[in-house]
Protein backbone atom coordinates (compact mmCIF):
# COMPACT_ATOMS: atom_id res chain seq x y z
CA UNK A 1 0.00 0.00 0.00
CA UNK A 2 2.95 2.22 0.79
CA UNK A 3 4.32 1.75 -2.74
CA UNK A 4 1.12 3.19 -4.48
CA UNK A 5 0.92 5.87 -2.11
CA UNK A 6 4.56 6.97 -3.03
CA UNK A 7 3.97 6.03 -7.17
CA UNK A 8 0.62 8.52 -6.55
CA UNK A 9 2.37 11.24 -4.62
CA UNK A 10 5.23 10.97 -7.28
CA UNK A 11 2.83 11.05 -10.40
CA UNK A 12 1.02 13.87 -9.24
CA UNK A 13 4.28 16.07 -8.31
CA UNK A 14 5.31 15.20 -11.93
CA UNK A 15 1.85 16.73 -13.25
CA UNK A 16 1.93 19.59 -10.93
CA UNK A 17 5.14 20.22 -12.57
CA UNK A 18 3.84 20.19 -15.64
CA UNK A 19 1.42 22.46 -14.84
CA UNK A 20 3.81 25.11 -13.80
CA UNK A 21 6.17 24.87 -16.60
CA UNK A 22 2.77 25.66 -18.76
CA UNK A 23 2.19 28.78 -17.08
CA UNK A 24 5.20 29.66 -18.08
CA UNK A 25 4.86 29.55 -21.80
CA UNK A 26 1.23 31.86 -21.57
CA UNK A 27 1.48 35.19 -22.83
CA UNK A 28 0.72 38.55 -22.04
CA UNK A 29 -0.21 41.75 -23.36
CA UNK A 30 -1.42 45.66 -21.97
CA UNK A 31 -1.16 48.77 -22.54
CA UNK A 32 0.92 50.88 -20.13
CA UNK A 33 2.03 54.95 -20.86
CA UNK A 34 1.75 54.94 -24.33
CA UNK A 35 3.19 51.67 -25.13
CA UNK A 36 1.59 48.28 -25.90
CA UNK A 37 3.36 45.42 -24.40
CA UNK A 38 3.57 41.41 -25.35
CA UNK A 39 5.46 39.09 -23.77
CA UNK A 40 5.56 35.35 -24.73
CA UNK A 41 7.59 32.64 -25.04
CA UNK A 42 8.50 30.71 -28.40
CA UNK A 43 10.45 27.61 -28.08
CA UNK A 44 13.02 28.33 -25.17
CA UNK A 45 13.22 32.17 -26.10
CA UNK A 46 11.52 35.08 -23.52
CA UNK A 47 10.31 37.60 -26.25
CA UNK A 48 9.11 40.85 -25.75
CA UNK A 49 7.67 43.42 -27.92
CA UNK A 50 6.60 47.00 -27.42
CA UNK A 51 4.30 49.45 -30.13
CA UNK A 52 5.17 52.61 -29.49
CA UNK A 53 3.92 55.87 -31.49
CA UNK A 54 7.05 57.30 -32.55
CA UNK A 55 5.35 60.89 -31.54
CA UNK A 56 5.04 59.34 -28.38
CA UNK A 57 8.90 58.92 -28.01
CA UNK A 58 9.98 62.72 -30.13
CA UNK A 59 10.80 60.68 -32.83
CA UNK A 60 9.93 60.94 -36.36
CA UNK A 61 10.94 58.51 -39.78
CA UNK A 62 11.95 60.04 -42.95
CA UNK A 63 9.20 57.86 -44.40
CA UNK A 64 6.46 59.07 -42.32
CA UNK A 65 6.17 55.78 -40.44
CA UNK A 66 4.14 56.33 -37.59
CA UNK A 67 4.82 53.90 -34.81
CA UNK A 68 7.93 51.48 -33.67
CA UNK A 69 7.60 47.76 -32.59
CA UNK A 70 10.57 47.11 -31.24
CA UNK A 71 11.70 43.35 -29.60
CA UNK A 72 13.83 41.81 -27.36
CA UNK A 73 15.08 38.12 -26.88
CA UNK A 74 16.25 36.17 -23.93
CA UNK A 75 17.61 32.94 -23.40
CA UNK A 76 17.83 31.96 -20.26
CA UNK A 77 17.96 35.47 -18.65
CA UNK A 78 20.38 36.15 -21.18
CA UNK A 79 19.80 39.04 -23.73
CA UNK A 80 20.07 37.88 -27.31
CA UNK A 81 22.08 39.97 -29.43
CA UNK A 82 22.67 38.22 -32.68
CA UNK A 83 19.31 37.48 -34.40
CA UNK A 84 17.98 38.74 -37.92
CA UNK A 85 14.51 38.68 -39.02
CA UNK A 86 11.10 40.48 -40.41
CA UNK A 87 8.11 42.13 -38.67
CA UNK A 88 4.85 41.88 -40.89
CA UNK A 89 1.72 43.96 -39.39
CA UNK A 90 -1.89 43.76 -40.75
CA UNK A 91 -4.31 46.17 -40.92
CA UNK A 92 -7.80 45.80 -39.34
CA UNK A 93 -8.42 46.12 -43.96
CA UNK A 94 -6.11 43.80 -44.34
CA UNK A 95 -3.20 45.20 -45.88
CA UNK A 96 -0.16 43.92 -45.07
CA UNK A 97 3.28 45.99 -43.97
CA UNK A 98 6.56 43.95 -43.91
CA UNK A 99 10.16 45.60 -42.78
CA UNK A 100 13.38 43.98 -41.64
CA UNK A 101 14.07 44.02 -37.75
CA UNK A 102 16.99 46.66 -37.56
CA UNK A 103 19.40 46.27 -34.53
CA UNK A 104 19.34 48.87 -32.33
CA UNK A 105 22.37 47.44 -29.95
CA UNK A 106 22.50 45.68 -26.78
CA UNK A 107 19.86 43.33 -27.64
CA UNK A 108 16.85 45.78 -29.10
CA UNK A 109 15.74 45.10 -32.56
CA UNK A 110 13.26 46.83 -34.29
CA UNK A 111 11.25 48.31 -37.26
CA UNK A 112 8.72 51.37 -38.04
CA UNK A 113 5.80 50.94 -39.39
CA UNK A 114 2.45 52.95 -40.35
CA UNK A 115 -0.04 52.32 -38.28
CA UNK A 116 -3.35 54.63 -38.90
CA UNK A 117 -6.34 52.38 -38.94
CA UNK A 118 -8.49 51.61 -35.52
CA UNK A 119 -9.04 48.68 -34.68
CA UNK A 120 -6.96 45.13 -34.41
CA UNK A 121 -3.80 44.54 -35.89
CA UNK A 122 -1.54 41.63 -36.70
CA UNK A 123 1.75 41.15 -36.05
CA UNK A 124 3.97 38.26 -37.30
CA UNK A 125 7.30 38.17 -36.29
CA UNK A 126 9.54 35.47 -37.92
CA UNK A 127 13.41 35.58 -36.53
CA UNK A 128 16.23 33.45 -36.35
CA UNK A 129 19.36 32.96 -34.31
CA UNK A 130 21.85 30.39 -33.68
CA UNK A 131 19.16 28.07 -31.70
CA UNK A 132 17.10 27.77 -34.92
CA UNK A 133 14.44 29.55 -36.40
CA UNK A 134 10.79 31.05 -34.73
CA UNK A 135 7.41 32.68 -35.29
CA UNK A 136 5.74 34.89 -32.97
CA UNK A 137 2.15 36.10 -33.71
CA UNK A 138 0.21 38.58 -31.55
CA UNK A 139 -2.81 40.92 -32.06
CA UNK A 140 -1.72 44.91 -31.35
CA UNK A 141 -6.01 46.60 -31.06
CA UNK A 142 -5.02 50.30 -32.42
CA UNK A 143 -6.79 53.72 -30.47
CA UNK A 144 -7.67 57.02 -32.45
CA UNK A 145 -7.58 59.37 -29.61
Amino acid sequence: MKKISVIIALISLVFAGSSMAMKGMEHSSGEKDGKFMHTTMVDDLHVEFQVMALANMNLQDSDGKTHHVMATVKRDDQQLDKIAGKIKIISPSGKDQIADMKDYGSGVFAANFTIDEPGKWGVICLFKEDGGQHTVKFWYTHKTH
